[in-house]
């Protein structure tokens, strides 16, 4: 086979594999190369797997609350070896499924890291090594660097795979701690959290900033917190988590807010603390591609300096989600066969943390878009109003809408409580298609559904909310 390709993805993730994909139904002929899994961290390490880890400690939380159903089984337990490997075997069942797509594409995959490797005429080579070995070059006139993400790292705070743990221990327990640290609040470090607390772990999380979730709406922010607190979660914000002492088999530390400090010492501690971009050993040096803390500067279409160099995914601009890297490859590839894609719309992009309760939102919070200037209006509505919330016994939770008063312009939506994260594409849609207010509460949603809440935030912007 030649190895002159018209396209050649480094990285096989979401947005790699997409992109891949993508590029074969538009004709081309397109080489993969990944070095570990297809489906990257996302479906291997990531997205998939956690998902069925914490579905496992909602149905394991939901057998100790029969009762609340009318219904009653002796003594729930679990077992964490089963638990962990259903987990594994999702992600082994998805990660076969790509590779069984990208045949089905006539996608070449290669096994290997992929290097830039100069050009050679009006093609950019990348060498493939395997091993630390050099197995082969390709060549073609367009890249798409799709290399991802790992854990940040922190002077005190590293991983080192027994006491202190990134996400792949987190995911793979052996047995379970007792007591737990989790540094960082974002969608990771709540996600684990929230599934460990469903097994009966004491939970601490120590999150630096003054609130937990700072992505999210501030409203939403606190709910969630108190939320979590009702759980049984200690949550410590505006922290700041002395040296790790490693004993034994536990860690001791010194957490630090404005209300003192705290000793405190647990089996195991969880860091999440942000990503870096995956960008050593790509061969960008001698290229125009620029590189802003770890990660790669790109344009709307996901061009980097380097004519015919593109970068998608958790190695460029945030926000770093699975899906926004899935969309982006198939824009950067549209762009590069000649088509007249929409560029990414950031603020139409949702973002989901399927902690429980689970949080979702798309564009402006109610504090951003009064910091941007508009003018604005608030709706609300709680799940303690909406009768299918209530037959569920999830009665917790809230829908917010933010409207631009002058123009009835959808600007953000925010939830939390149970299956927002099914939810919010409704509004992502009503972002996409620029509906307006009137558009939405002229809307007819299907009752009983938590959906409902969607429909009565608006109204409660605006003319006043029905069933409260």
């Amino acid at each position: 086979m030649s190895d002159l390709f018209d396209l050649i993805v480094i990285g096989g993730g979401p947005g790699g594999y997409v992109a891949a994909l993508r590029a074969s139904q538009l004709g081309m002929n397109v080489a993969l190369v990944e070095s570990t899994h297809m489906g990257g961290v996302c479906l291997n390490w990531g997205c998939i797997p956690t998902k069925a880890l914490l579905r496992s400690a909602e149905v394991y939380h939901t057998l100790g609350h029969l009762q609340e159903y009318g219904l009653s089984a002796s003594q729930p337990s679990f077992d964490l070896a089963s638990i962990v490997k259903r987990s594994r075997g999702v992600a082994d069942r998805m990660g076969k499924g790509v590779a069984h797509l990208l045949k089905k594409a006539k996608v070449k995959t290669f096994d290997g890291r992929g290097r830039l490797a100069g050009r050679a005429g009006e093609a950019h080579k990348v060498s493939i090594t395997k091993d630390g070995k050099e197995t082969g070059q390709i060549r073609a006139p367009h890249v798409i660097l799709a290399t991802g993400a790992r854990g940040r790292q922190f002077p005190g705070l590293e991983t080192d795979g027994k006491l202190i743990w990134g996400a792949r221990e987190a995911m793979t327990p052996d047995t379970l701690p007792r007591r737990l640290l989790v540094i960082g609040s974002g969608a990771i470090g709540i996600e684990f959290a929230s599934f460990y607390r469903d097994l009966g772990c004491e939970v601490t999380v120590a999150e630096v900033a003054d609130r937990i979730l700072m992505t999210e709406d501030a409203e939403i922010s606190a709910q969630a917190h108190k939320a979590f607190e009702k759980r049984g979660m200690t949550i410590h914000t505006g922290a700041k988590v002395g040296p790790l002492k490693k004993g034994a088999n536990e860690v001791s530390t010194t957490i630090e807010t404005a209300k003192g400090k705290v000793d405190l010492t647990v089996d195991r501690v969880i860091c999440a603390v942000g990503i870096v971009g995956n960008v050593e050993d790509l061969g960008l040096e001698g290229t125009k591609v620029q590189v802003d803390r770890s990660h790669i500067k790109t344009d709307e279409f996901c061009r980097t300096g380097e004519p015919g160099i593109y970068a998608i995914g958790d190695v460029a601009a945030p926000p770093w989600l699975a899906h926004k890297a899935s969309h982006e490859g198939v824009i950067c590839v549209e762009k590069i066969s000649g088509r007249s894609p929409e560029p990414l719309h950031i603020r139409n992009i949702p973002g989901c943390i399927y902690a429980r309760p689970q949080v979702a939102s798309v564009g402006l919070s109610e504090e951003k878009a009064k910091a941007e200037g508009y003018k604005v209006r608030v709706g609300r509505f709680p799940f303690l109003a909406n009768g299918k919330a209530v037959a569920m016994g999830e009665p917790e939770g809230m829908t917010k809408t933010v409207f631009d008063a002058e123009t009835g312009e959808l600007l953000g939506a925010h939830m939390i409580g149970s299956e927002v994260t099914e939810m919010i594409q409704g509004y992502v849609i009503a972002r996409t298609g620029e509906l307006t207010d009137a558009e939405l509460m002229e809307t007819v949603f299907p009752h009983p559904t938590i959906s409902e809440t969607m429909h009565e935030a608006v109204l409660a912007a605006y003319e006043g909310a029905l069933h409260i």
